[in-house]
């Protein structure tokens, strides 16, 4: 693939993209109590992945390395809030495994970009 034209094209925004619709579909099982807590608070932080990288990547190049550290920001705050689901007996092992594995990669791919931004 040549010149990138639009924020859907990035790895890191498909993957992210991917893994809000996997949080939705896994809080879906969640306590009705927790629809206010928990399940509230997973998908606002896997929402806000995929919705800096794209804003940041629609603003431009000055302003891109904040909205991608706010991205990495939030898939912090996914990592610990899976952890709690995992813990609190609301995502199996294997369902969790997964889910971080994708987040990790997720992680990865922003920080290779935060990298390639500070070289310019």
């Amino acid at each position: 693939m040549g010149v990138v034209t639009s924020h859907k094209e990035l790895i890191a925004y498909q993957k992210a993209y991917r893994l809000v619709l996997a949080i939705y579909q896994v809080t879906k099982s969640f306590p009705a109590e927790e629809l206010y807590g928990l399940t509230s608070q997973m998908r606002r932080s896997a929402v806000s992945i995929p919705s800096n990288i794209a804003e940041g990547y629609m603003r431009g190049t000055k302003e891109y390395a904040q909205f991608l550290r706010v991205a990495v920001g939030s898939a912090a705050e996914l990592d610990t809030q899976l952890s709690l689901g995992k813990d609190l007996g609301y995502i199996g092992n294997e369902v969790f495994e997964q889910l971080r594995s994708e987040l990790e990669e997720v992680i990865k791919l922003l920080r290779s970009y935060l990298k390639k931004l500070s070289t310019h």
